[in-house]
């Protein structure tokens, strides 16, 4: 009973359209003439808290079932990453890895044609808004993003039916992962009533059968705490502020196809790296307690990490900013508006031999 009570009723019209408040509905129909080069502007979403209990500070993580906490002092946390990676992080290294659970990293060109890498973009950056305005978890982004990039890499879909794919990935993470998810007459509402409750339906069981239900795994979020914990250092006054501007950088590959590619532990490692040379840039950002922790070397992530930074710098979806104008607000300190830098030294790449403290 107590859930429930803690549940709002579903987004009403009126509710949702009062004066000076944008609304949180978007039809999608303007993706017909959508190409990657493309400018599209992104309408805010508002504030709406979804339960009572929801914790006002957005920026505290909540703690995945799979995900790995780190120990302030490295030694009673069986887990911790203080010396060598754990079981359990080489466990869910593997899970990760497992093809049922990776897109195909060409689907774009393979399978599908008449949806694009512009067009995929436009439906993540307003996903993120979706997320942020129901006050949805992290994972439940991250997993909703997965499961899109599976669906797309085995089925050809047309573009009219992409935001109904978007809505019912959303849909199905938030099930697995919300204590009380938003219901499917929302989602409804939200893409201004364009598909049913019956269309939301059928296409949420596509995407399970078409996943053979395995709606779990590891994701970016899921290493990304562990990783952070591990880039703290005592002698840097970085605090949430490094946690903080790797999420951002983390969430702006869940933008880019092109990031679809990487591993999620590898993006959320290379997150970490241009989040402390963003903070940092005259210290090498890896260190031997990184290496360790995340069994990346720096020239494991060189890829990756260009990739990320060429994001930071909005060489690709400068004209997506739902996940930039997030991390504007000031409980988030701010982090998007930091300045990246604009070259990262090649040096940064090499092993970084009696490099223990950054």
């Amino acid at each position: 009973m107590a859930v429930e009570e803690n549940c709002p009723p579903p987004f009403i019209r009126a509710a949702a359209e009062l004066p000076g408040e944008p609304s949180l509905k978007r039809k999608f129909s303007e993706l017909s003439t959508i190409s990657d080069a493309t400018v599209v502007t992104c309408t805010p979403i508002p504030s709406k808290p979804r339960y009572k209990a929801r914790k006002e500070e957005e920026g505290i993580r909540e703690a995945a079932s799979a995900q790995i906490a780190v120990s302030a002092d490295g030694d009673s946390d069986p887990h911790t990453c203080a010396t060598d990676a754990s079981p359990m992080y080489r466990y869910l290294r593997s899970v990760e890895a497992e093809a049922k659970r990776r897109p195909s990293a060409n689907y774009m060109d393979a399978v599908q044609r008449r949806v694009t890498a512009g067009m995929r973009a436009v439906l993540v950056d307003w996903l993120v808004q979706v997320a942020e305005g129901y006050r949805l978890v992290s994972g439940t982004l991250y997993l909703a993003v997965s499961y899109i990039d599976r669906f797309l890499s085995l089925n050809a879909i047309g573009r009219e039916r992409l935001q109904l794919l978007g809505v019912s990935s959303m849909l199905v993470a938030a099930n697995y992962q919300e204590t009380c998810p938003p219901t499917p007459e929302e989602f409804c509402y939200i893409t201004d009533n364009t598909y049913t409750k019956e269309e939301l339906a059928k296409m949420e069981s596509d995407i399970l059968e078409c996943l053979g239900f395995e709606m779990g795994g590891p994701t970016i979020d899921t290493f990304l705490r562990r990783f952070t914990e591990a880039g703290q250092e005592d002698d840097k006054n970085w605090g949430a502020q490094l946690e903080f501007l790797a999420s951002y950088l983390a969430e702006l590959s869940l933008i880019d196809y092109g990031c679809a590619r990487f591993l999620p532990s590898v993006i959320a490692a290379s997150a970490v790296f241009v989040a402390r040379f963003t903070l940092n840039p005259k210290s090498h950002p890896w260190n031997r307690k990184l290496e360790q922790c995340t069994e990346y070397r720096a020239s494991d992530l060189k890829d990756c990490i260009h990739g990320i930074h060429d994001l930071q710098s909005q060489r690709k979806a400068a004209s997506l900013v739902a996940v930039s104008e997030k991390y504007k607000q000031s409980k988030f300190h701010c982090v998007s508006m930091l300045l990246p830098y604009i070259e990262i030294p090649a040096t940064y790449f090499d092993d970084p031999k009696g490099v223990v403290g950054g």
